[in-house]
């Protein structure tokens, strides 16, 4: 068996939150630009942007757009038409801006996001001649209970004219992407509102974006005499003990993203729909980047947004004024706006939250997750623990979903976590299994050198060296398997018939410079069925012991192994015995033993089911 690394390596914060001047001229910089600030055709009542209480009524011109685009150079600009409400600056105005950005060489997306109120054929006609590759967002919180947060002045919903508005986009075969608030009046609807979306044929990819409002008390100030209906069922809903009624924790809305992603799964739904975080959550599990800021290093520091009258602030869902760099004027190369940027005492905070992020196993599938919620939390509650946590919960059941896709319950195991090991690789992992599970034959001789400190490896030195992939046919098998962890190996195989690709004893390594390494046995599933039916087992195992050594703790891990021969990717398991941190490595190999015994006592007495429920559904 070839045994496996810890990726030990403690990046700095700039690995998950890059300042601009830290890019290349190649990165991208997304400008947002609030055409009329938080102007809006409606009221939703959970409006973040009506919270900045910025000045109203204002746009921003093309002379504006043309001078914040030379601003940057060569630098790739992706520039998002935003708001309020973008449409209210007016067809001339619209046209007037995307005639600029067409004509500024370094602009290579242009985008909108509107609520779609105003969209008619006027409008579609204008973007198709002005700028065919526009993309549209539409702004719409599920079916039509969802949406209710969104309503007009009048309090009347604003869902009707938004329906209408995606019908139109279809029917003129525009195909767009919908940002959808997840509120309480989705939590545990996650499949029928991702079904009621899927419905309209334009829509061809969906964001859940997190409402996490729980701190909110004060309605949004108005300028009116008397208050319009909006801000009075704002009044209600705010008034509610447990915080707004539209506010979910970042708990719920884990469980509806996992609840979201696996009927995106099972139902085929991926096939025409691209689903976030789910798919960002997807590419970084498999080492690929991301364009979401939340699941990439190029954060508060790449978004610059444009408010009318000049101002330029940094990311939008910041808060205002803190947010505010400088005005345009002052900003005519990058280099001014890396200069504002370094004055601000809100990017430096913020940077600052990424810190934590240096010593978390999470931290290069998370990347760190979004500055400015994170920020929120920790003025509210005094640290964002809570926020981390939900991105671990979301992390660990997207991989479960990759691991299970039959099995969308899989997401909401909390006892197995992903825990990759880099590097983890096999030479062949399909001919490993067939060997396993093959006749007995003549099998060559494995290369067994023994360490000092107890390796057993082709080298015969402690840390991690090349080890030759046996199995229990084989006549050196039981040679092959340090001492202190063959119970559990022995366990795994002839009790519950696992195939097991790797296993350590665990090692001190004391008077060498090496870290000690804890116990461990990975479990190579024959097949994504069996992976599911062996999670489900061993997290019924986990919570039924009780009489683990205080100094250890029992750790699942989800993981994957490369097959270097093929290329492809297994899902994997692997079971550990870990450290408590008050004891220490001395407490935990002194105790280490009883730690064995106890777990191996607890699989032995493991009934196998063919059904998997896993004892976080029991």
């Amino acid at each position: 068996m070839e045994p496996t690394a810890q990726d030990t390596t403690i990046p700095d914060a700039e690995e998950v939150y890059r300042s601009l001047a830290d890019s290349t001229p190649q990165h991208a910089m997304s400008v947002i630009l609030k055409l009329r600030g938080e102007t809006c055709n409606i009221d939703c009542l959970y409006c973040f942007e009506k919270r900045k209480e910025a000045p109203g009524g204002a746009t921003i011109g093309p002379a504006d757009v043309a001078r914040l685009a030379t601003t940057f150079g060569t630098r790739p600009l992706a520039v998002e038409l935003h708001g309020g409400e973008p449409l209210t600056a007016g067809r001339a105005t619209i046209g007037a801006i995307l005639d600029q950005l067409a004509a500024q060489p370094n602009v290579v997306r242009v985008s909108l996001q509107t609520n779609g109120m105003l969209l008619d054929d006027a409008w579609l006609d204008l973007f198709d001649t002005y700028c065919p590759a526009l993309e549209i967002g539409i702004s719409l919180d599920g079916d039509p209970q969802g949406n209710s947060w969104r309503v007009g002045y009048d309090g009347r919903p604003a869902y009707p004219k938004i329906a209408a508005a995606l019908g139109l986009l279809g029917r003129r075969g525009k195909r767009v992407g919908v940002i959808s608030v997840v509120t309480r009046l989705v939590l545990g609807r996650a499949a029928h509102v991702l079904d009621h979306l899927a419905g309209f044929t334009a829509i061809r990819a969906v964001n859940f974006a997190p409402c996490f409002d729980s701190t909110i008390t004060e309605p949004t100030t108005t300028a009116a005499r008397r208050p319009p209906a909006s801000r009075e069922l704002q009044q209600q809903a705010i008034a509610d003990p447990s915080g707004p009624r539209w506010a979910v924790t970042p708990d719920e809305y884990a469980a509806f993203v996992l609840a979201a992603a696996g009927h995106w799964i099972t139902s085929g739904l991926f096939r025409r729909l691209k689903l976030e975080p789910a798919v960002s959550t997807i590419r970084r599990l498999r080492g690929a980047g991301s364009e979401s800021c939340h699941f990439s290093d190029r954060k508060c520091d790449h978004v610059l947004t444009l408010y009318p009258a000049g101002r330029v602030g940094s990311c939008d869902e910041l808060p205002w004024p803190q947010a505010h760099l400088a005005n345009l004027a002052a900003m005519t190369t990058e280099r001014d706006v890396i200069a504002a940027q370094r004055r601000s005492p809100l990017l430096a905070a913020g940077k600052a939250l990424t810190n934590k992020c240096r010593t978390c196993d999470y931290r290069t599938t998370c990347m760190g997750g979004c500055i400015s919620t994170r920020h929120r939390e920790r003025l509210a509650v005094g640290d964002d623990n809570g926020y981390c946590a939900h991105r671990m919960r979301l992390v660990d059941g997207i991989a479960a979903l990759l691991a299970e896709p039959h099995r969308p319950q899989a997401a909401f195991c909390r006892s197995i976590q992903w825990r990759p090991r880099h590097p983890n690789t096999m030479l062949d992992v399909g001919g490993f299994l067939a060997r396993w599970d093959g006749p007995l034959i003549a099998q060559p001789n494995a290369r067994l050198c023994h360490s000092a400190y107890g390796n057993i490896n082709t080298a015969g030195l402690p840390g991690v060296h090349d080890a030759d992939d046996l199995h229990p046919n084989h006549p050196q098998w039981r040679e092959a398997i340090e001492p202190g962890v063959w119970p559990l190996v022995d366990a795994l195989t002839t009790e519950w018939g696992c195939v097991t690709y790797d296993s350590c004893q665990g090692h001190a390594y004391d008077g060498l410079e090496l870290a000690p390494t804890a116990l461990r046995v990975g479990i190579l599933p024959r097949s994504r069925v069996e992976s599911g039916i062996l999670a489900a087992r061993v997290c019924q195992v986990a919570a039924a012991i009780c009489d683990m050594p205080r100094a250890c703790q029992l750790a699942i891990g989800r993981s994957e192994i490369a097959c270097k021969t093929t290329g492809a990717i297994h899902p994997a398991l692997d079971i550990s015995l870990l450290p408590v941190g008050e004891h220490g490595w001395p407490g935990y190999f002194t105790v280490l033993g009883e730690a064995v015994a106890v777990l191996t006592a607890a699989l032995r007495i493991s009934v196998p089911s063919s059904e998997p429920v896993c004892a976080c559904h029991t």
